[in-house]
């Protein structure tokens, strides 16, 4: 999945650089991998890992496991000015989908180091937020930032790639009605 995303990113025109702790076990990945510190266990530490070796220049994040995201959406997104943008999809903020100016290095780092949430610390400093509607010029947002944390989740990232679903809340759907269908007598079943 990450070389997929690797990929992704090359596509849109950016250097794909992979962030991971030392002891993450990647494919061989065409592109530079940093190794950012064991501890702690956030996702601010491969924020910073990035930022310090962007020599200056907006870092351009985007989860390994979000294996939907446009090319163009990304590219889009490294031509923002602000400081700091985050996509926002059904009112929950996305800050592994976003851009991240080096002069916020010092705050975030000051965020690690009180233990402060991704969310709250990205929160605090005041985001421009991509909202939905400016996402779904490039695709269905929820497919956007669709990400991959079980093994039902890769099914529903395959069909969705395949075409044999167009929207994640299908698989959804579609999962519900099988449930149905193994649980005679239930509200709902056949």
């Amino acid at each position: 999945m990450v070389a997929r995303v690797v990929a992704t990113v090359g596509s849109a025109g950016l250097e794909p650089i992979v962030v991971a702790k030392p002891d993450s076990p990647l494919p061989r990945l065409d592109c530079r991998v940093l190794s950012e510190p064991s501890e702690p266990q956030h996702p601010l530490t491969g924020i910073l890992a990035a930022l310090r070796a962007s020599a200056g220049r907006g870092v351009v994040t985007i989860a390994c496991d979000m294996p939907l995201v446009p090319a163009k959406l990304l590219t889009w997104i490294s031509h923002l000015e602000e400081e700091i943008a985050i996509c926002e999809v059904g009112g929950r903020i996305e800050p592994l989908l976003g851009r991240y100016s080096p002069s916020l290095a010092d705050k975030l780092e000051q965020a690690l180091e009180a233990g402060v949430s991704m969310r709250d610390a990205v929160t605090e400093l005041n985001p421009y937020v991509i909202r939905e509607q400016s996402l779904s010029r490039f695709a269905d947002p929820e497919r956007i930032v669709f990400n991959v944390n079980s093994p039902e989740d890769v099914a529903t990232a395959e069909d969705l790639l395949a075409g044999r679903i167009s929207r994640v809340s299908e698989r959804a759907r579609r999962l519900a009605d099988a449930l149905r269908r193994e649980m005679p007598g239930q509200p709902g079943s056949s």
